[in-house]
């Protein structure tokens, strides 16, 4: 856990998570999401990607483990989150969702992140920004 004075500008921390059918059910279950892009391979056929593909946003959320639990950490608020989708996500792909400190305004307690999360042909899947809240202090 750091607090934004522990925080450097170009900082960044990141995790990588191969998407499995179990991650596609789950991510349903909790959203009600059950588009047949994600389910139905022979209705995925039949759309521009030709195959089955992950939700957009469980590629999107792989970012918040690393607001939560490593950059800053503990205690962190998320503020706002921006997100395009750049590329499919298809089952089995792997992805490394990287954050990387963009500015620090120490007044308001709060860290503006680039984030983007990259396919195993290091293509950007899902670009974005978010702005956080930090601990003030270690516990």
């Amino acid at each position: 856990m750091k607090t934004i004075h522990e925080i450097q500008l170009n900082e960044s921390a990141s995790q990588t998570k191969t998407i499995t059918e179990h991650d596609v059910a789950l991510f349903a279950e909790v959203t009600n999401d059950y588009n047949p892009a994600h389910f139905d391979e022979e209705y995925a056929s039949g759309t521009i990607f030709q195959k089955r593909i992950c939700h957009g946003m469980l590629v999107g959320s792989l970012f918040s483990k690393i607001f939560g639990m490593d950059l800053p950490g503990k205690g962190t608020i998320y503020i706002s989150q921006t997100l395009r989708f750049r590329r499919p996500v298809f089952l089995g792909d792997t992805i490394k969702a990287v954050v990387t400190v963009k500015e620090l305004d120490l007044e308001k307690n709060r860290v503006r992140f680039d984030c983007v999360a990259y396919n195993e042909e290091e293509e950007a899947v899902v670009i974005g920004e978010a702005v956080l809240m930090p601990p003030k202090e270690v516990k």
